[in-house]
């Protein structure tokens, strides 16, 4: 995922977070943070906006990987941003900085897979067959004549009558599965959420309920439809140093090793074991689905390198003038995919995944100034470590700037749209909460309407760092411009997305164009600066829907405060 970092720069920077203070950054230059190198306006501004995403996705910040110079060059940065608005800092010791500590792994890629299928022999290779790895920070897991076993969509649901491992003890053996949920291949909207993704299709769920389940190692069959992103991406983003958070910080439950089958390699694999994938696809999607042993075992060797290291989430706060103890969030994460060893263009900037993201609430920060204090607090949280899991804002909800209770609803803002103004605003996993009817009321002003995602199938709302509030129970808002756009409606609009997918996301090709219309952008943050300035000075505490997964969480937390 991430390339060979300058281990000796970033060890002294991280050994600076561990005691607390603000580090220098990790090439010892400015960072490209003088907040004199550019006249921001105070209020909403396209040119402004430009300049915070052209910075923060050039070549010098080195696709903002975390633990790396470039990393440490971005937190400086969003710092000095922070710091010319004058916010408070809202991190560990009266600093910017939220020290998140990690553990750093990474896998050999000479890892192969040994198969015995049918009582031959023939090996899978990393990268071009499969990845895998391991967050439990073991140097070496060693798997022996592990058996094969198909579990499905490797889901177990007790409330939806639904138990992918019923009647199988997977103890000491791989568990193979498929991506997404049940009833998402067969097209059948009677089970789960038909083709909307569930958290149960998601592969952070997956691999945790095979470690619940006791198994060996666990490895997912990728298809492009059922996961929403190519082969290529699984790629990019399971090689390389991978991170996690430490076992003491985490309280989710870890495989000794887990990974990925490409479809080809998958498809094989099965014939070989006397099986036909697409039948048992089919299989899968039936209520009263058993699992389904297969003719093989799995053998590996897998060494990996590993060392604890810190990243850090950025906090900024306004505090309000009437209940500075309410809050509501903003957050964006400032990580990406680093450098890659190879031929061409090995940075990935990730100009819009999430470049824009920052430079969004650094604006939307600039525009709660200029406007005067609002009566709540308002926090403004650049969170590491999302593209390993959502790791920073998992260890910021476990340790928040505001207590959870206190904390109104979370707006989240991850790859903005740079495709020019829509006449509609995508709410990812519309049908949640109440902050959604603010935002209508603010789009509406606008001349627009709200609109689910197009892709309800890739489980957006469980791929971003507001998920992590949501799972606690506090409302969380994940929304961006739409796909009508006014020149060129829907078609355009699908063009765009089809072509940021397959040519730019997780790819080096995410890289700022000074050509890009930021008409819409602007619109985007002035609707989401709108739902946080009425809550700030309503006094409202939004909802979830009734219904809602997260509804009892909050309920509770609201009960206990008194709220």
């Amino acid at each position: 995922m991430r390339s060979t970092h300058l281990v000796l720069s970033f060890a002294v920077a991280a050994a600076l977070a561990a005691c607390g203070g603000d580090p220098a950054p990790a090439d010892g230059k400015a960072a490209t943070a003088d907040a004199s190198a550019h006249t921001f306006n105070p209020e909403l501004d396209k040119a402004d906006f430009a300049e915070l995403v052209r910075t923060l996705s050039s070549d010098e910040f080195e696709g903002r990987a975390p633990g790396a110079p470039g990393g440490e060059m971005t937190v400086e940065y969003i710092k000095a941003q922070y710091e010319r608005l004058g916010l408070e800092p809202g991190g560990d010791d009266g600093s910017f900085f939220q020290t998140v500590p990690m553990v750093e792994t990474v896998a050999d890629e000479s890892t192969v897979l040994r198969m015995e299928v049918a009582g031959k022999a023939s090996e899978l290779q990393f990268g071009t067959d499969m990845v895998i790895g391991t967050r439990t920070g073991e140097t070496e897991v060693k798997v022996a004549d592990s058996p094969l076993v198909f579990v499905g969509y490797g889901v177990d649901a007790p409330e939806l009558g639904w138990n992918d491992y019923e009647g199988i003890d997977v103890a000491g053996k791989t568990v193979v599965m498929l991506i997404n949920d049940p009833g998402f291949h067969a097209k059948d909207e009677s089970l789960f959420e038909g083709e909307r993704m569930t958290y149960y299709g998601r592969w952070t769920y997956k691999f945790e309920e095979a470690a619940r389940k006791g198994a060996a190692a666990a490895l997912i069959i990728h298809d492009t439809a059922g996961a929403s992103y190519g082969w290529d991406v699984v790629k990019n983003s399971w090689s390389g140093p991978q991170f996690a958070l430490r076992a003491e910080d985490d309280p989710e439950p870890r495989l000794p090793a887990q990974g990925w089958l490409s479809a080809e390699a998958a498809k094989q694999l099965f014939a070989d074991a006397g099986q036909d994938l697409d039948a048992l696809y089919r299989a899968a999607n039936q209520r009263g689905f058993k699992p389904v042993p297969l003719d093989a075992r799995v053998s590996f060797d897998l060494a990996s390198t590993t060392r604890e290291a810190s990243s850090r989430n950025v906090i900024g706060i306004l505090r309000g003038s009437e209940a500075p103890d309410e809050a509501i969030v903003y957050m964006a994460h400032w990580d990406h995919l680093g450098k890659h060893e190879g031929e061409g263009d090995t940075i990935y900037n990730g100009a819009v995944d999430n470049a824009t993201g920052v430079a969004g609430i650094i604006e939307i920060a600039g525009k709660f100034k200029a406007d005067g204090q609002p009566k709540r607090s308002i926090a403004f949280i650049a969170v590491t470590l999302e593209e390993s899991g959502l790791l920073g804002s998992k260890y910021q909800v476990a340790h928040p700037a505001f207590p959870l209770d206190k904390t109104v609803g979370v707006i989240n803002l991850d790859a903005m749209s740079v495709a020019g103004p829509s006449r509609d605003m995508v709410v990812v996993g519309m049908g949640s909460s109440q902050l959604e009817d603010v935002l209508r009321t603010r789009a509406e002003a606008q001349g627009r309407t709200l609109v689910m995602e197009g892709n309800p199938a890739g489980g957006f709302y469980f791929r971003s760092d507001h998920f992590n509030y949501a799972k606690a129970g506090v409302p969380a808002l994940y929304a961006k411009g739409g796909d009508d756009l006014v020149d060129g409606g829907k078609e355009a609009g699908a063009a765009y997305a089809r072509h940021y997918t397959e040519v730019a996301y997780h790819k080096p090709a995410d890289e700022f164009d000074p050509a890009w219309n930021l008409d819409g952008v602007m619109q985007d943050l002035e609707a989401l600066y709108g739902v946080g300035r009425s809550l700030a000075d309503d006094g409202s505490w939004p909802e979830w829907y009734e219904g809602n997964a997260f509804k009892a969480a909050r309920d509770a937390m609201r009960a206990g405060s008194g709220g």
